[in-house]
């Protein structure tokens, strides 16, 4: 295939035959915030050529320290418009579609079923909704990349990508853990977490709307790694990199 310009570099790294395996992707991402947001970027980037965002957040003035599409003149925007705008402006070819809303199970089990998707990744912040969308994966048989909790943390070094199952050090990854074993699952999903230990006056406790009980402080970079490491695994896994197990 013909490479696009602006996709010279990339194609120069690992070629055009991987190029279009890209192209022809079909990723589904959930949770516009700090991970989903540079995710999704990464993902564009790449030349992923088909990508589904959700989310029905707007832009509030404490999202302005880790999310891309967060600033002083985008306060109140929807954020899923906002990135739909800044994704076709990188690649005006890309096929995306954006749902400016939370969206209810069996709607989105059956965006799910109906487009297969190449991956299924799952940026969203609260433990509820994260659920859901983590039983549905599996029951429809997709492949899953879900974030962890990026708050709370320092340090990069720590990051860490393996199942569900492994994950250490991370309050967020074991209430979603310690759930989905009441639903039977205890395996098969990858999960980006860090090992840091999180820091008990980092944490603060909230009216429990919104589904959150609580939230750790955050810093500007470690959502965005981990929105980083979430798009490379999706694109390595994709093209099949040797040493990257699928």
């Amino acid at each position: 295939m013909e490479i696009p310009h602006w996709l010279e570099r990339t194609g120069l790294l690992i070629g055009s035959e991987n190029i279009q395996k890209l192209k022809e992707a079909k990723v589904l991402l959930v949770g516009l915030g700090g991970v989903g947001s540079y995710a999704g970027e990464f993902l564009v980037r790449a030349g992923i050529g088909n990508i589904t965002i959700i989310d029905g957040d707007v832009v509030d003035p404490t999202n302005i320290n880790r999310q891309m599409q967060a600033l002083q003149s985008t306060i109140g925007m929807s954020k899923a418009e906002l990135l739909k705008k800044r994704f076709l402006d990188i690649n005006p070819d890309l096929n995306l579609t954006a749902y400016e809303k939370f969206m209810e199970p069996e709607d989105m089990e059956k965006l799910i079923q109906d487009h297969q998707f190449d991956y299924v990744l799952d940026c969203i912040d609260s433990v509820t909704p994260k659920l859901t969308l983590l039983k549905m994966a599996k029951r429809t048989k997709s492949k899953v990349i879900s974030s962890m909790g990026a708050g709370g943390k320092l340090d990069p070094s720590k990051i860490r990508v393996g199942d569900i199952s492994t994950t250490r050090e991370c309050k967020f990854a074991q209430s979603v853990r310690k759930r989905l074993k009441k639903e039977g699952i205890r395996k098969g999903i990858i999960a980006i977490y860090s090992e840091e230990i999180q820091p008990k006056s980092a944490l603060k406790l909230t009216d429990g709307k919104n589904y959150k009980k609580s939230f750790y402080g955050t810093i500007s970079y470690m959502p965005a790694l981990f929105g980083l490491t979430i798009a490379s695994e999706a694109i390595l896994r994709i093209i099949k990199v040797k040493g990257i197990q699928i």
